[in-house]
């Protein structure tokens, strides 16, 4: 009994450890820990002189309560994630703003602008002074040059034959470095030959040959060629079709036509024919009993005879 006693006294610090160490291990399975396997091996020799050993095993069924938290609390936070990353998806795409490489000119009220800017210069005596004074006045509230407006208003003068009013309208925005485009110069080129002033279409053409040179089109090149052939201009047709080969512009056939009848005032007849064999089609098209036929023609004596005709 005092042997039984002294061996009691000798474990008990031990015991009562391991005791501590059970009781440890309860409160951790009451919170939500879980322990598959404990077992109480009495005087198993291990180190330290422990009596009791708990053995701790994984869950056959998975992992650790632990574990399956911590799982679940990241598949929540993946779909949280997710949800939010769609949300500001269709917010960007809502609030999307498209980037452009120029910049969008507001062309709202431009046919009200460029009917008062006909009105205005329609008014006016032919003064360039005055006629340059009422334009600036026109633009003068506007925080950018109005080009949609004043091209808007320089078709409108063409359209109605105000070949004046067409040329000053042109060289006013030429002088404040807008509408400097073929389709401007093709207006003011046209300008000149209903008014008679050829001496300044050949000023304009020497600027816009040396400015563009290889940019200018095949429209511009006959809209010249047309203005010598009305005033009788054959030598200088003879020059702008020397540039039209130089740069490698094909003439088409109205010019060609015109080419070969300077060449003929010439008294260049070889020229003449070979400008036609060159760049005069050989075929043609004709309405015979109705119907459209194409036939082979003799480009010389067509134009000939339409020179005698």
């Amino acid at each position: 009994m005092v042997a039984f006693g002294g061996i009691i006294s000798f474990y008990y610090p031990f015991l009562s450890q391991r005791i501590n160490q059970i009781k440890a291990a309860e409160v951790a399975q009451f919170m939500g820990f879980r322990f598959s396997n404990s077992r109480i091996s009495p005087l198993q020799p291990a180190p330290g002189f422990a009596l009791l050993s708990t053995k701790v095993t994984s869950n056959p069924h998975g992992n650790c309560f632990l574990s399956r938290n911590k799982q679940a609390s990241n598949s929540n936070a993946a779909k949280k994630l997710e949800t939010l990353t769609i949300k500001c998806s269709k917010i960007v795409k809502v609030g999307k703003i498209e980037q452009h490489l120029w910049k969008k000119r507001d062309s709202a009220g431009s046919g009200q602008k460029a009917l008062s800017l006909v009105r205005i210069v329609s008014e006016l005596p032919n003064e360039k002074e005055v006629v340059y004074r009422a334009l600036d006045k026109w633009t003068a509230w506007e925080t950018e040059f109005p080009l949609i407006a004043a091209a808007k208003a320089l078709r409108i003068l063409r359209r109605r034959g105000q070949w004046r009013r067409v040329i000053q309208v042109a060289k006013w925005m030429l002088s404040k470095g807008q509408g400097a485009t073929m389709g401007t110069y093709d207006t003011l080129l046209l300008a000149f030959d209903k008014e008679q002033r050829a001496d300044e279409a050949e000023s304009l053409w020497n600027m816009i040959l040396h400015t563009y040179t290889r940019s200018i089109s095949k429209r511009l090149f006959s809209r010249i060629i047309c203005l010598y052939d009305h005033h009788d201009l054959p030598d200088k047709i003879i020059d702008v079709f020397a540039d039209m080969e130089e740069l490698g512009v094909r003439p088409d056939e109205d010019t060609v036509r015109r080419i070969a009848r300077a060449f003929r005032k010439l008294d260049q007849d070889d020229k003449q024919k070979l400008v036609l064999r060159k760049y005069l089609s050989k075929w043609k098209y004709i309405h015979f009993n109705g119907e459209r036929v194409r036939v082979r023609r003799d480009a010389w004596y067509e134009d000939e005879h339409d020179s005698t005709s």
